[in-house]
């Protein structure tokens, strides 16, 4: 069985228009995916552990099996850490142990991305940023390169400098403007799209008047918009098993499985007045579906191996 670390992975320079395919062919074979609903345990206020397991299908014969097991610890830098455990699910080998950081990251934003892509009205220009931590990053990363031609402004809310530190790391995106503001609701009212990235939101992020007609929200990490499940006229998420113990899930005026959207079987954004809100939980599939992209693509690499030395014989007690 493989190690395939973070390193091993960076070193690999995938681009995010390969990130985002690979995200787009699971949304697209959701149906074909055997994925249960992942366990979160919270041992305490913003800490969590969620176990999230599925097997998938690669399209071409190849069928992976594998455990993405996700923390969050307010006080560790990363606040957020991942690790994968990958298996053949044609015959139950284990493959690899694989740190899971970048996927988690990149198929998180590649998923924001297709959700923007998808729901966001035709002309948008402008996307409200709330948390500008790993995950946003992703996310424009991925959607500036997807669309290099879309000339996009990125409203960024102050904290702590952060803004700063965004603004830099995308300095050379030709397509990317950027402006600041001082409180949620002022970032809120007058973008097309709000994404917001926080890991850990006590509270909704701003009234409903706040909210214009025609705006997206992807609350990445499904905190802060309780408010909007009320009145959006139409609520999507990436798995209804993930979201059907929500609050107000009953009260939602229209609700779709983003995939379902993709393959024709409902109605995505019908006109630029919809008011759309995009649960994207983040769901193991796209974390095994990477997971076995990327140990394909390090078959050939000299890595450390580790010998479990599982037991060989039926009766071994």
């Amino acid at each position: 069985m493989k190690v395939i670390s973070f390193q091993n992975i960076i070193e690999l320079h995938i681009d995010p228009v390969e990130a985002y395919r690979w995200t787009t062919e699971m949304i697209e074979r959701k149906a074909n995916a055997l994925m249960p609903p992942k366990i979160s345990m919270k041992p305490g206020d913003g800490i969590f552990c969620n176990v999230m397991p599925s097997i998938v299908s690669d399209g071409q014969g190849g069928l992976w099996g594998g455990v993405k097991v996700v923390t969050r610890y307010p006080h560790r830098i990363p606040s957020l850490d991942s690790k994968i455990l990958l298996y053949d699910a044609n015959n139950g080998d284990f493959q690899c142990i694989m740190d899971a950081n970048w996927i988690t990251a990149m198929r998180t934003g590649a998923v924001a991305a297709h959700s923007i892509q998808l729901l966001a009205k035709a002309d948008f220009k402008t996307i409200g940023l709330v948390g500008l931590g790993t995950s946003a990053r992703a996310a424009i990363h991925v959607l500036a390169k997807v669309q290099p031609e879309r000339e996009i402004n990125l409203r960024l809310l102050k904290y702590k400098e952060q803004e700063l530190d965004f603004v830099k790391r995308f300095r050379n995106y030709d397509n990317l403007t950027f402006s600041f503001v001082d409180s949620t609701e002022d970032l809120v009212k007058g973008s097309d799209v709000v994404v917001s990235a926080a890991t850990y939101l006590p509270n909704d992020i701003a009234p409903d008047n706040c909210f214009d007609e025609g705006i997206l929200v992807v609350p990445i990490h499904t905190l802060g918009f309780t408010n909007c499940d009320l009145f959006f006229d139409k609520v999507f998420a990436d798995d209804y098993d993930h979201v059907s113990n929500f609050r107000y899930f009953d009260k939602f005026k229209s609700f779709a499985e983003v995939s379902d959207v993709v393959n024709g079987k409902a109605k995505g954004r019908e006109n630029s007045r919809e008011r759309i809100l995009a649960y994207n939980i983040g769901v193991s599939m796209h974390d095994i579906n990477f997971a076995a992209r990327i140990y394909q693509m390090t078959q050939s690499a000299d890595m450390p191996a580790i010998d479990l030395k599982e037991p060989r014989e039926k009766f071994w007690i």
